[in-house]
């Protein structure tokens, strides 16, 4: 039975980890068609890259509500434009 529990524990932590929000990103507008978007991690480490992927930006920044996918697909684009 205690393993079940550790089980159970353990999903419930990676589900906390996984979470991505809009407020984890700031955008600084760098020049026409040009943002520099930085992430902050949860550990508080910060990436950042100069994106000019602007339907990726309306998705993300201009939206109300930013799709999950949309803010994953622009943390990869941070992370991997480096």
């Amino acid at each position: 039975m205690e393993t079940n529990f550790i089980f159970v524990s353990t999903i419930k932590l990676n589900n906390m980890t996984n979470s991505i929000s809009i407020t984890d990103f700031s955008f600084q507008f760098t020049g026409y068609g040009h943002y520099k978007v930085s992430y902050t991690y949860p550990s508080g480490k910060t990436i950042s890259a100069t994106i000019n992927n602007m339907p990726l930006i309306d998705c993300t920044k201009n939206s109300d509500e930013p799709k999950k996918k949309d803010l994953i697909q622009l943390k990869r684009t941070i992370k991997y434009n480096n």
